[in-house]
């Protein structure tokens, strides 16, 4: 039977997709505005998204735009009964939600 580094072979899958997903993360999309800054409470959980274009949005307003298809970057899923605002699973810790500076 042949031996296979496991490990070694996804991380190659996944520096080989590094470079286009951050490719693609960084490609405007006509119509839709990038979330570039965040508010959380005390309880760490966000609460408000701040626009490129200086719009500041409550949870709420974020999802009914990321569901209109005016948010880039961003997806909408239902979970524990309610639907949640997460980034795009492109595999860039950086541009995640949490990671992004508040204001």
């Amino acid at each position: 039977m042949e031996n296979k580094d496991f490990n070694q072979i996804y991380n190659d899958y996944k520096e080989q997709s590094r470079g286009q997903a951050e490719m693609e993360a960084n490609m405007n999309e006509p119509g839709k505005e990038q979330i570039v800054a965040v508010r959380k409470n005390d309880d760490d959980d966000l609460i408000a998204f701040k626009t490129e274009s200086g719009r500041e949005l409550d949870y709420v307003t974020a999802l009914s735009e990321a569901k209109a298809g005016k948010l880039a970057h961003v997806d909408v899923f239902h979970k524990y009964g309610r639907d949640i605002l997460r980034s795009e699973p492109d595999g860039i810790k950086e541009n995640n939600l949490d990671n992004l500076p508040n204001f």
